[in-house]
């Protein structure tokens, strides 16, 4: 299949991009690209295409701007349930952590995932992949988390596996059973790290040779933050993580610098997520090594925060930034990645190229999967999307609707209704 007629073609063709180099999008005005089976074979201009290429089948893109499938490499995607109530409370004064202490927060949606089957779970998660697929998503990274228990954590672990053989779109797996101390040890926590560390991790380790044998280990995560894991925890549960194999990813610096970002860079982490309060040490840390700093607006904004991820100085220091949209039920329950750039370019001060940029390609590198996907060039997976205008700049100065008229996923087109 030929796509062509594309006003503009962002290719991001090359690395994941550092520091000043974020935002070279190498685009192709009248491009075009050339789909073999779930592959892009060629991309050039639509003259050089269409005269090199006359009878192949061809997808007339009708003008738009193209560029490849938004990667969000954060996200808490499987859940039962919601918290509109504590967004009142919100409202009314109240801080995530005071929630939190309360049994609110992770806790009360841990209650509600706790009661789902495994078809409930899957059904509510579904409905939410299908709209971030409409709004230009192509793959996800989507953590556990609201378990806490071996049990449950590994029920999700499986509807994620199964929501991700459905498709289209794909999904990269995390392990978060660190998300929160769980209820039965809310004054052990050092007890339910020993567990983790002990039990939890090791069950998952033969779950998953056992369910998925064959696919990559999933990352395996933790919450790194006051009223949640300390930094010693930390690296305690991360550790022993890798031991067993897995890859790692960390949520750091949120509502407190404990130094989280760091301990990522030193276990050699995939990404380090949220980095609202990193320290300037952090940074630096992040900047001299390959992990993703992940900025994660949605969060600051559904909490009504004035603080954001320090993304000016995180690539003046030539860290990796990648966005993500961190879709969940307490903060930020959020399915467009086309808002998330909004709020980069905003609160964070990215120009719209860098936002792409660090939408895309320097997402797929937050999941270890720049090699396949993130990009439009030769030999990687044809995953892209077609805007209805024909100027990529339209996704930061524009928000709130939905400017992605046709997805490609794996060579195959789908278009949103008019």
């Amino acid at each position: 299949m030929l796509i062509h007629n594309l006003s503009q073609l962002l290719t991001l063709a090359g690395e994941p991009q550092r520091g000043s180099e974020l935002g070279r999008l190498k685009i192709i005005p009248n491009g075009a690209v050339l789909v073999r089976g779930e592959t892009f074979e060629v991309v050039g201009t639509a003259d050089e295409l269409l005269a090199a290429y006359p009878n192949e089948p061809r997808f007339d893109a009708g003008g738009g701007a193209a560029l490849p499938g938004f990667v969000d490499p954060h996200t808490h995607l499987i859940w039962a349930g919601d918290r509109a109530a504590e967004f009142e409370m919100r409202l009314e004064g109240k801080t995530y952590l005071e929630i939190l202490a309360a049994g609110g927060g992770i806790l009360s949606t841990v209650r509600a995932t706790r009661a789902a089957s495994l078809d409930d779970l899957k059904e509510q998660t579904r409905t939410r992949m299908q709209a971030m697929f409409r709004c230009g998503t192509t793959t996800a990274e989507a953590k556990t988390g609201y378990g806490l228990e071996s049990a449950s954590e590994l029920l999700q672990m499986q509807a994620l596996l199964e929501l991700d053989g459905e498709g289209p779109l794909e999904l990269a797996p995390t392990y978060l059973g660190a998300h929160a101390i769980a209820p039965e040890y809310k004054d052990d926590p050092d007890g339910y790290t020993d567990l983790l560390c002990r039990q939890m991790l090791p069950e998952l380790r033969s779950w998953w040779d056992r369910h998925a044998a064959g696919r990559p280990l999933p990352f395996v995560d933790i919450f790194c933050e006051t009223g949640a894991f300390s930094l010693e925890q930390s690296r305690c549960v991360l550790s022993a993580a890798r031991t067993l194999g897995f890859p790692l990813k960390i949520h750091a610096d949120e509502f407190d610098n404990l130094g989280g970002a760091s301990l990522a860079a030193e276990l050699g982490a995939a990404s380090a997520d949220h980095l609202v309060k990193t320290s300037a040490i952090d940074i630096t840390a992040l900047a001299h090594s390959n992990t993703v700093a992940v900025a994660l607006p949605c969060t600051p904004f559904g909490l009504a925060q004035a603080q954001y991820t320090p993304a000016r100085q995180i690539l003046a220091a030539d860290g990796l930034l990648a966005l993500a949209s961190d879709i969940n039920p307490g903060t930020a329950w959020c399915e467009s990645m086309q808002f998330v750039i909004a709020l980069a370019c905003r609160y964070l001060k990215l120009t719209p190229a860098q936002a792409v940029a660090a939408a895309t390609l320097n997402a797929a590198a937050a999941i270890g999967r720049s090699d396949r996907i993130g990009s439009i060039e030769a030999g990687k997976q044809a995953d892209l999307i077609v805007l209805s205008v024909d100027d990529y700049r339209h996704l930061a100065y524009r928000f709130g609707g939905n400017l992605v008229k046709h997805v490609v996923k794996k060579g195959k087109v789908f278009t949103n209704a008019e």
